[in-house]
């Protein structure tokens, strides 16, 4: 493209110094077509070099918007993951303490049960014994008797 500028500028140049030898006065301005479809192209060109500029940077604009977001929405999506660890965090805390009072509750409510089964173990044994410290005793005396030849 380059080379074709050249060759019209060229070709300008020698028709300017060809009008000047023939004696024409001040040379007009020649029109070259072909010059002026060129100088169109290089307008046209530079135009879309430009553009191709503009899209570029509109491309690199629209990619750190798009990084931005993606940063945005992994900040977000970090904070909720911590706020929810947090409260299952909270949540698992509540709950050790709750089974820790059901625990313990149950661990004194067994050792009601236990205290009083042993007492009521502990009368039944005395009461037991005591019965028996009876019947062997009529049993003796019976026996007692008896052996005294007294009818009973």
């Amino acid at each position: 493209m380059v080379n074709q500028k050249e060759q019209a500028k060229s070709a300008v140049r020698q028709a300017e110094e060809q009008a000047l030898k023939a004696g024409v006065g001040a040379p007009e301005p020649v029109t070259d077509p072909l010059a002026e479809l060129l100088g169109r192209a290089q307008n046209a060109y530079a135009a879309y070099v430009e553009a191709q500029k503009e899209v570029a940077r509109a491309y690199k604009e629209r990619e750190q918007q798009v990084e931005q977001s993606y940063k945005e929405a992994e900040q977000q999506a970090n904070d909720t993951s911590e706020k929810a660890i947090e409260r299952a965090l909270r949540d698992r805390e509540k709950a050790e303490q709750q089974a820790e009072e059901v625990y313990r509750g149950a661990k004194e409510k067994a050792m009601a049960v236990y205290q009083e089964s042993a007492r009521q173990i502990s009368k039944v044994r005395k009461e037991t014994i005591k019965q028996a410290w009876k019947v062997s005793k009529e049993s003796a005396e019976q026996a007692w008797t008896i052996f005294q030849g007294n009818k009973v």
